[in-house]
């Protein structure tokens, strides 16, 4: 497995794909975190479910003049270009980047990156944890995470890759 990856995490405002009202992302580089990226993002017409800020705790007075994300974007391409990426449920955050570019435009193809991305859930799954929740995974990892903050899921998520080998062991050992 690659030391140096890109994870990341979207946490949204809606139901929708392209209801991006946070974002976290972590550069990791020979197996040290060398960047860490993290902005609140205006939702189209900063519009919110009461579902999901309960579970995020993000509301529309937080986003009210948060950036939106084609304002972000340029800061965010430059650090996902051709990079190799890491997620915890990585056909969600991949489809969250894939439609929140196309709401806006913006071509997803133009980012250079793979057609599926490494997901730690799965990884997880594969070595036989019966639960792959973040929140489960890290616990039983000992890593750090303050759940739904997209900056801690994203850097939690590349703590749990880093630590794939570790899990192999565990699950050795019983």
């Amino acid at each position: 497995m690659s030391k140096t990856f890109t994870a990341i995490d979207f946490e949204l405002a809606t139901a929708k794909y392209s209801s991006v009202c946070a974002v976290g992302i972590v550069d990791v580089v020979d197996g040290d975190i060398v960047n860490e990226f993290y902005s609140l993002v205006q939702p189209p017409q900063n519009k919110y479910m009461w579902q999901t800020s309960r579970v995020h705790g993000i509301k529309p007075k937080h986003t009210a003049s948060a950036p939106t994300f084609i304002e972000l974007f340029p800061s965010i391409r430059d650090i996902l270009v051709s990079k190799h990426m890491v997620a915890h449920d990585e056909l969600l955050d991949r489809s969250v980047l894939k439609e929140t570019m196309g709401f806006y435009d913006l071509a997803y193809e133009d980012l250079g990156l793979a057609s599926m991305w490494d997901c730690t859930s799965k990884i997880y799954r594969s070595l036989g944890f019966e639960r792959t929740k973040l929140s489960i995974c890290c616990e039983l990892m000992g890593v750090e995470l303050k759940h739904h903050d997209a900056l801690s899921d994203a850097r939690a998520t590349a703590e749990l890759y880093l630590k794939v080998d570790d899990a192999i062991e565990m699950k050795k050992l019983g």
